[in-house]
């Protein structure tokens, strides 16, 4: 088989799909002595690949592989065959970009691979800027230089902006040398925290819905992390005292917040702000 494949350039065309067709059904029937790694690999020939063979043959490996089979079978055999994140490899130099690979396979019907794609792209690219900016805080570097870097990475990768906001935030606390104890200790460094990166909360929550997307990350965060539980009053009015979070947002979330994760707690937590929200409000 190893053979065959590393020599595809000398079958016609149609004998090639054939021979994609017999490997997609001798996986799906399972067959013993055809391990993954001895398919895909044998396959990355930088010739093969540079004429387009190795494209079309794994395009037609995959639609047919896919008539019997889940897409989690396929993502397991290209895990096993150590090509999971490496779909680029077998398109050709010039088309190497996840719009070509995404445009290939979606007209070749393959759009839950495609989606599936995406999915890890996107994923890599959100770990990517949550290390550059881990990096950047440990360095202590300048505000005006993360803001930099924030917006560099939404440019090339397109990331959402409530991606954004909830990856500054995981950012910002998990800097912090949090204490297994010392209660008090705990509030003065996420407070700390608050108002030294509040212009960087500032520049990425633009909207009321953002806002929101911001007090819902900060209460489930408050929520899952047991030395956090009683923090959520003092760090919401940090956010508001530092105008990350508007009067308004704030209101919206206590009468009408959609997310459950420890809210009757909160609620009842953040009512004396609230209510002096409301005092201040009126007197207005």
């Amino acid at each position: 088989m190893r053979k065959m494949l590393q020599s595809l350039e000398l079958f016609e065309e149609n004998e090639r799909k054939k021979l994609a067709i017999f490997t997609a059904l001798a996986f799906s029937q399972k067959l013993s002595g055809l391990p993954p790694e001895t398919v895909l690999q044998p396959l990355l020939k930088d010739n093969l690949v540079a004429k387009g063979i190795v494209l079309a043959f794994i395009t037609d490996f995959f639609k047919e592989y896919l008539i019997d089979n889940s897409l989690d079978d396929l993502i397991s055999i290209l895990k096993r065959g150590k090509m999971e994140d490496d779909l680029l490899e077998f398109f050709p130099s010039a088309k190497r970009t996840p719009e070509a690979v995404s445009e290939h396979f979606t007209n070749a019907g393959l759009l839950p691979l495609v989606e599936y794609n995406d999915k890890k792209i996107f994923e890599v690219k959100l770990k990517e800027m949550k290390s550059a900016l881990t990096t950047q805080l440990a360095e202590e570097a300048a505000i005006s230089e993360v803001i930099e870097t924030v917006k560099q990475h939404v440019k090339d990768a397109k990331l959402p902006d409530i991606e954004v906001v909830r990856i500054l935030w995981d950012v910002l606390m998990d800097a912090i040398q949090w204490s297994g104890k010392n209660q008090q200790q705990n509030t003065n460094s996420a407070l700390r925290q608050v108002k030294k990166w509040a212009e960087l909360l500032n520049t990425f929550c633009t909207s009321g819905k953002l806002e929101l997307e911001l007090m819902y990350k900060v209460q489930v965060q408050c929520y899952e992390d047991a030395k956090l539980m009683k923090l959520f009053p003092e760090i919401v009015r940090s956010l508001y005292d530092q105008d990350v979070l508007a009067e308004d947002t704030i209101l919206h979330w206590f009468r009408k917040g959609t997310n459950l994760k420890g809210r009757q707690n909160f609620v009842k937590s953040l009512e004396p702000f609230v209510k002096w929200l409301e005092e201040a409000e009126e007197e207005e």
